[in-house]
Parts: C-alpha cells; structure tokens; sequence
C-alpha cells in the first residue's frame, strides 16, 4: 500500500541555474516518474485540465501504464498547467518530505522553461504576459478611451484572436483613464501604532492590474487604511511582480523584474513597513515563487516575510485590537470566491473571516465558494484554452449564483469578471462585481 506524508508540505528550491535544469532528456525522465506516481493516485483529477489529459493518455496505452505514452504527448500535461499550486498544496500526499518528492507545479514550471527556451513560445503569449507593455496605454484618456471602444468591437476581437491567440468571447480588462499610481495620494501619515501581529504602517505595491486596469481597488485599499488610521506609503517605483512571466516558462525575465522590484521592496521591509498587494497572484510571488527562486538573496527572504494579503493584514489588525468595527452598510447577499492564489499562500480564509465580522453589526448573507474559478491569469483568454477555462469554472458559476446574490466577489479581480460572465452565460447574471476591498469600503460607509 502507498502511504501519504502526513507532514505539512516543505517546498525545496526551484533549481533553475543548474543547465540539467534545461536537460529536456533528463525533465521527460523526472515527468515519467510523476505521472507514473499521479497515474496510481488519481487524487487530482478535479483540478485542472493536466490531470485528466494525462489519465487520458494512460488509460488509451496497450497495458494502461505511463510507459506506453509517447514522450511528445506530455506536452498535453503541460500546456494544460497554470501553475495554481492546489494540487501541491492541498491534494498531493507525496510531496516533500516524503520520499517520493513529488512537485508537480514546479515540474511543469521546469517543463516550460524547457519549451521557453526551445523558442517555441508564440509571440501573442510573450505579449500577454508583458503587462507593463500594453499596460503603457493607460492614463491617457484619448487613447484609452479609443483602445476599448476598439476592443470591443467584433473586427477587433477577431483580430485579437488571429494574432495575440485571445478568445473572441474571454473577458478582457479595459484600459483605465487614470492609473493607480499617477491618481492616488503618495502618502498619509498618522499616528504609528504597532500591534503584537502587524507592523503600524503599510507600503502598497500597486500590481499592474489595479495601476493600469482597476485603479478603484487601489483606491478602496487606501480608504480602508485611512479609516483605521494606518499610515502608508506607495511602494516608490515598481515593475510587474514577474507572475505572468513565469506561467510562461520565462524565467530569466523574471529575474529581471525581481532585480528591479527587490531593492526598492526590501528597504520597506527594513524599515519596518507591511507590504500589501491587493492581487493574490502577485503577493504568492514575493511571498513563494521568487523566495524559492533565490533563496540566498537576503533582500528576497526580508520582502517574504514582510508581505502580506490586504485581508490576511486587516484581520490580524482586529487581533491587535487596532481595526475599526463602525460597519454602517448593510452589505445584503454576498457570493464570496476564493481564489486559488489566495487559497495556496496558506493564510486560512482571512477576506471571509472579515465579512463575518461586518456581519455581526450589519447585515451579511454569506456564501463562500473555495474552488479554482478556472480563469488563471492568461490561461482564460487565450483561444485554445478559454473553453477549457470555461468549463472548470462551471461548477462555481452554479454555487456563486445559487444564493441569487446581491453581490459577487473575488479576492482575484480577474476571476470576479470571470464568474461574472460563466453566470450570465448560464442565465443567471450577477447583480454586481466587486472586489472584497470595495465590499469592505461600502460597508464602513466610505
């Protein structure tokens, strides 16, 4: 009989300079290995699209072993990985330190390091994920208001579709007329206030997505600081986190953007600051994925500790008993997503234990969905794997909808947009889409 580690998972470092890394022999090696491990436990076969491509394969060999699949075919894994870690962190029993060592995440990481390197990467997904590219457009109100007429069109889209490989019927964010960054107040001061959990000040570090596509949610962010007295600062200059980059395979970009974001991150770190980003994709970055791809970088390690989710930092607040309770709106019926980069950053279900709170002095009907929304960064707008996207996330449409919500939320502001359009293609549209911070900022009457 196989027996599971019952020890909580302990994640080794992502050996990306070693060139056996790049080793495409020695990777087809390791993944025959896995799948071989993953074929016997079929644990995962609900998460994503990998596993049952995989069991797939297996099961259509002359003796329904992982050695009759062919080498080439793997890629049908892991094209169909993004990487959202659940199934390292919440299904998997054979992970470290179990012997077996079994991460599949980063070995699909590894396998499309290969692929990026190999140059077999399209230039519509390079495009995708560079997000402080087209991200440029944004606070120029002529273009931008010209750029999302023009995407919406149906000439565009298809366009769209023909070179960037966007699906003509995936959500895509618009272009904001202000960005983030250029909008909001720099800086508030008051009064620091250390707690027994939470450092009294806050560095914010944007993410592309509320700079350049979401600015509100950096601003509702700010108002749920200033109502409680938190001093902050906007982290002085910043790239993309690197996230995007990754679930591409390209790693030495990556790199590059730790190189411009870790010495500005890690003197905030040093003097004391919570840094918060308010997107769960980019606060697991500084939080796992580059500690993990430098571990011997001292400015790395301190950005690791010092990071925090805006709600995983809010409610340790209350602990302190530093958080303001003066809720005043009623918030109604509230279908609330976690995501699964939330989930996988191991904080427990921080944003749902503050809607509870809300809920003892206002009204709150709460409804919490814990599943993969299926949306995934670029993985839900790209044209061969948008329906697959669509598909995963049905059985949360259905359970975001059930409750005929007055509100729908995500702590993923992308996955929000996502369920919204899964529910109104199954008939149910939501009543609204908003990010849990703007929930938070209604209810105190902001």
């Amino acid at each position: 009989m196989r027996e599971g580690n019952l020890e909580a998972p302990t994640r080794h470092p992502l050996d990306w300079r070693n060139p056996d890394f790049y080793d495409e022999a020695s990777a087809l090696k390791e993944m025959e290995r896995v799948f071989d491990i993953c074929h016997g436990c079929r644990r995962c076969v609900s998460l994503c699209q990998s596993f049952p491509n995989l069991f797939d394969l297996v099961d259509a060999t002359d003796d329904g072993e992982v050695h009759g699949v062919k080498k080439e075919d793997y890629w049908k894994v892991v094209d169909q990985c993004y990487l959202c870690d659940l199934c390292y962190m919440t299904k998997c029993p054979y992970t470290p330190p179990h012997a077996w060592n079994l991460d599949f995440p980063h070995l699909m990481l590894r396998a499309k390091a290969i692929k990026f390197r190999k140059g077999e990467v399209k230039g519509g997904e390079k495009f995708l994920a560079s997000t402080d590219v087209h991200g440029q457009f944004a606070g120029i109100p002529v273009v931008v208001q010209a750029v999302n007429a023009v995407n919406r069109t149906a000439f565009a889209r298809k366009q769209m579709d023909a070179v960037l490989g966007v699906h003509p019927k995936a959500w895509m964010p618009e272009l904001a007329t202000k960005r983030f960054r250029w909008s909001a107040e720099k800086a508030r001061a008051t009064v620091v206030t250390n707690g027994e959990r939470t450092p009294g000040k806050v560095a914010i570090f944007s993410t592309c997505f509320i700079n350049y596509n979401e600015p509100g949610i950096g601003h509702d962010l700010l108002a749920v600081l200033q109502h409680n007295d938190i001093p902050y600062v906007i982290v002085e200059k910043e790239k993309c986190c690197g996230m995007p980059k990754l679930e591409l395979g390209d790693l030495e970009s990556v790199a590059r953007h730790k190189a411009a974001n870790m010495p500005v991150l890690a003197r905030y770190a040093k003097e004391g600051y919570a840094i918060v980003s308010a997107v769960p994709s980019c606060t697991l970055t500084f939080k796992q994925e580059l500690p993990l791809m430098f571990p011997d970088c001292a400015e790395t390690q301190a950005v690791k500790e010092a990071m925090w989710d805006p709600f995983e930092y809010l409610v340790a607040r209350h602990k302190d008993g530093l958080l303001k309770t003066d809720f005043k709106a009623a918030i109604g019926k509230l279908s609330y997503h976690i995501p699964c980069h939330g989930r996988v950053q191991n904080i427990g279900k921080k944003t749902e234990e503050l809607f509870k709170l809300i809920g003892n002095t206002v009204e709150v009907k709460l409804t919490t969905v814990e599943r993969c929304s299926g949306h995934a960064g670029t993985y839900g707008v790209k044209t061969p794997t948008h329906p697959v996207a669509m598909k995963i996330g049905r059985p949360v449409f259905k359970a975001m909808a059930a409750p005929e919500p007055d509100v729908i939320a995500s702590d993923c502001p992308m996955a929000g947009h996502h369920i919204a359009q899964g529910m109104a293609e199954a008939g149910t549209p939501a009543k609204a889409v908003r990010h849990p911070l703007t929930v938070l900022r209604r209810a105190y009457g902001l």
